[in-house]
């Protein structure tokens, strides 16, 4: 294990700077982060990972802009999001975050391919098709375009929320515990589409999970215990993985 502050990188898709979250106030103030200082690599698949509470879901709600910080700095590629203004940063999320959650978060109305457009539509862009084409494709999608999302397995939903996170071509996607909801061989398989995306398409995946397994497909594991930054795990397997998360939990 290493820590961040003897890692330095060219290029950062987002970073925090002395960032911390409190929710409350007075006796019951309760800090979700204690001043974090972090840099997520562009190009790269970075996973978040710490004991139940180390604010690990906190610190992705900061970095993808949907929540502000109490104190500190968030920056998105080149922009700051510390003071934004919401119509700003309603414009920023959507055309430079893509979004995957555990709970797949789909229009039940609109087809597969609908919701895979519905970024594009918001934002008033066109569709590229040959950019859509490579997504379906490589996603294994094209034979579900049609389909609802109550007509598809969760393994198929999923798939769709990732494409429709790549369609904007965002700087970053945020992967929020995007395996929870599925068995081990469906996550496993939407495991390997991030890896794709970030290996094949040059996209800047950060994950939250609580499973070594899925931590262990990243190229990168930021370690959070307490709200704070406890260190980092490169190449990692799972094992190695596992064992850092239990000394935080002991510790």
């Amino acid at each position: 294990m290493t820590t961040t502050a003897s890692r330095s990188t060219a290029a950062l898709a987002a970073s925090a700077l002395d960032l911390t979250k409190t929710y409350g106030r007075g006796e019951a103030a309760v800090t979700a982060l204690d001043g974090i200082t972090v840099g997520i690599d562009a190009g790269r698949f970075t996973a978040i990972m710490g004991p139940s509470g180390s604010g690990k879901s906190t610190l992705m709600h900061l970095l993808a802009g949907l929540d502000t910080p109490t104190t500190g700095r968030v920056h998105l590629g080149d922009h700051e999001l510390t003071g934004m203004r919401d119509a700003a940063l309603t414009r920023l999320r959507r055309d430079a975050v893509g979004f995957v959650f555990q709970a797949f978060n789909l229009l039940p109305t609109l087809t597969a391919a609908q919701n895979i457009r519905l970024p594009l539509e918001l934002a008033g862009r066109r569709v590229d098709p040959a950019w859509e084409r490579t997504v379906v494709d490589g996603l294994g999608l094209s034979d579900r375009l049609g389909h609802r999302p109550g007509q598809l397995s969760g393994g198929q939903q999923q798939r769709v929320a990732l494409a429709r996170a790549l369609m904007t071509r965002p700087e970053v996607i945020f992967a929020d515990e995007p395996t929870g909801a599925l068995d081990s061989t469906t996550g496993a398989e939407v495991l390997a589409l991030l890896r794709r995306a970030v290996d094949e398409w040059g996209q800047t995946v950060v994950m939250v999970t609580h499973d070594p397994t899925a931590a262990a497909v990243a190229d990168r594991v930021l370690l959070l215990a307490d709200g704070r930054l406890a260190g980092e795990i490169l190449e990692p397997d799972a094992d190695a993985v596992l064992a850092a998360v239990r000394d935080l939990g002991r510790a």
